[in-house]
């Protein structure tokens, strides 16, 4: 198949363009702007665009199907013109949904935990040598890519993401893959600029167990109530499988699982963590991986990329870096790391970067997310307010909202990595959470500054 993307340098575009070469179409595409590492992948495998921009003449009646990325607006020109000589357009989700309808779909959904569930189940198939195509959001160890599609494979695992599908399509990715095997982690409000109420949120994952085909399954986390509610009234024809966080102990900084053969020592800690293993083993488990297999291979799963990776560490000092940026996220991640080293100083520093923990009424979510750190810290910059177009917010907004009193706030991004540099890490844990960058702050000069105490 001859195959145009418009916007291929998005990180999920440019790996289903590189999995679609491997598969043997013919690809090409365009974009405003690439980033590393889209720009250096695509251009290995010669898919890089000669010039950045959108040109309507790569357009063209002999195309097969064009994939319409998220960061392309409405009337983005190669858009209107394919629409103009009436092509196939299918979002991202729409041609993973199409190039897998013959096959099982397992599904991967909820507020938090999807990347690091479809994580440890890949590892766990990979461990015991199964082959299975897959979409994951995050880059991981062992694999080449984050799209992996073949013809022959019976099952195809997909993280499900509530977000939009396209500018054509307001439709949540997870709603067009009707899933076979589906797992919903929980739900946390989240992506406020779309779902701008609790109960809209809320009803996507309602369509999402509805969207099940008949005979499948949705195995969920029967901690979170308003999930436990929807699933359990649902009058889909599905067989339903809860879950609950297994039981744990922490033994001189190692969790040790509670297993049918006795504890095992995990590479991964934190409840959240726990709870999406246990997740991760049901669907395991129904894709015929039997417990003991599951427990073999998870025992050496080191989590996903960008999730509580540990970066550095000194004689009695670590330093962890996670994606941690919606409330329920930094709460799970700040106790999970005051569970795991008790007797020592937890730093926590939040960013926030997002539109929705930018939003002045959005903000109160985050209520005690850092209550387990002693002492906590939070960066934003002014400037990323503006250019999201929100209402300005003050320091003592983000105070107020997130309940502490002995908080440090700091807008200037020099000002807080000035802080941060002249802190004595001694029998201390640094915990960064952010999905952006603290204003440019030098990661290997803090993590020096950590391993010299």
């Amino acid at each position: 198949m001859e195959i145009h993307f418009i916007a291929i340098g998005g990180s999920a575009m440019h790996n289903l363009a590189l999995a679609l070469k491997e598969t043997g179409d013919v690809i090409t595409g365009s974009d405003d702007i690439i980033y590393e590492p889209s720009k250096s992948r695509l251009k290995a495998q010669d898919l890089l665009p000669e010039e950045f921009g959108w040109f309507p003449d790569k357009i063209h009646g002999q195309l097969d199907a064009v994939i319409l990325g998220m960061h392309a607006k409405k009337d983005n020109p190669e858009l209107l013109k394919a629409q103009e000589l009436g092509l196939k357009i299918y979002s991202y989700p729409e041609y993973l949904y199409e190039r897998s309808k013959y096959k099982t779909r397992v599904v991967i959904g909820g507020s938090h935990g999807k990347t690091t569930i479809t994580s440890m189940i890949l590892h766990v198939l990979q461990y015991h040598d199964i082959e299975v195509d897959y979409m994951v959001g995050a880059q991981l160890d062992g694999f080449d890519r984050m799209v992996h599609l073949t013809e022959t494979n019976e099952f195809i695992v997909l993280e499900g993401d509530e977000y939009l599908s396209s500018a054509i399509d307001r439709r949540p990715k997870f709603h067009l893959y009707k899933p076979n095997i589906a797992l919903l982690s929980g739900i946390a409000w989240d992506h406020i600029n779309v779902f701008t109420t609790f109960d809209t949120y809320v009803e996507q994952f309602q369509i999402f167990v509805d969207s099940i085909v008949n005979g499948g399954s949705i195995t969920y986390n029967i901690e979170d109530e308003t999930l436990k509610g929807i699933v359990e009234a649902s009058e889909n024809t599905i067989r339903k499988f809860p879950y609950t966080t297994p039981d744990h102990t922490i033994l001189e900084g190692v969790t040790m699982l509670e297993t049918p053969e006795g504890d095992m020592p995990l590479e991964i800690f934190g409840a959240h963590n726990l709870n999406n293993l246990a997740g991760a083993k049901w669907i395991c488990q129904q894709m015929g991986v039997d417990e003991a297999d599951f427990y073999e291979a998870i025992a050496s799963f080191k989590g996903a990329a960008k999730r509580l990776q540990k970066i550095a560490e000194g004689t009695n000092s670590l330093i962890f870096k996670d994606f941690a940026h919606a409330p329920s996220k930094v709460k799970a991640t700040t106790m999970a790391v005051r569970e795991q080293y008790p007797r020592q100083r937890l730093i926590a520093c939040l960013e926030l970067h997002t539109y929705s923990s930018l939003n002045a009424e959005f903000l109160k979510e985050y209520d005690g997310a850092l209550d387990a750190a002693d002492e906590a810290v939070v960066f934003y910059d002014p400037e990323t307010v503006k250019i999201k177009g929100l209402e300005e917010v003050t320091a003592e907004q983000i105070g107020k909202a997130l309940n502490r009193s002995d908080i440090n706030i700091f807008t200037d991004s020099n000002s807080f990595q000035e802080y941060l540099y002249g802190q004595n890490f001694s029998d201390s844990v640094l915990l960064l959470m952010s999905s952006g960058d603290y204003g440019g702050l030098d990661f290997e000069k803090i993590k020096r500054a950590v391993q010299k105490d």
